[in-house]
């Protein structure tokens, strides 16, 4: 037992055994990692679905539905109005503000 080839495979074993254990502890922090994630995605779905939820729930209703056809149609009830603002398109656009060097007098006699 006290021979130097049998201390060598022993230190060889327990170096192989340290390796291992290493490695397990690399997959254990990643997996953590992984855990969080999904975590973190699984409280993005929940609220998703509670909006969801509550979406399904306001349609359900004439008030909803009416509003939700107002919204993507434009519709108006009789009697209602709609306006409707247009952008204009002749807008003069701002000049940006002109320097007085030596480069922009060049460039104004160059013309």
């Amino acid at each position: 037992m006290q021979s130097r080839p049998v201390l060598a495979l022993l230190i060889v074993i327990l170096l192989f055994f340290a390796w291992g254990v290493f490695r397990f502890t690399g997959k254990m922090r990643v997996t953590r990692e992984n855990r969080q994630i999904a975590s973190n995605k699984l409280a993005e779905l929940q609220k998703e679905k509670e909006k969801l939820s509550g979406d399904i729930a306001r349609l359900e209703t004439p008030e909803g539905v009416e509003a939700s056809i107002r919204e993507k149609f434009g519709f108006a009830r009789e009697g209602e109005e709609v306006i409707v603002v247009v952008e204009d398109k002749n807008k003069l656009e701002a000049k940006p503000p002109q320097s007085s060097g030596f480069w922009s007098w060049f460039l104004f006699w160059r013309k």
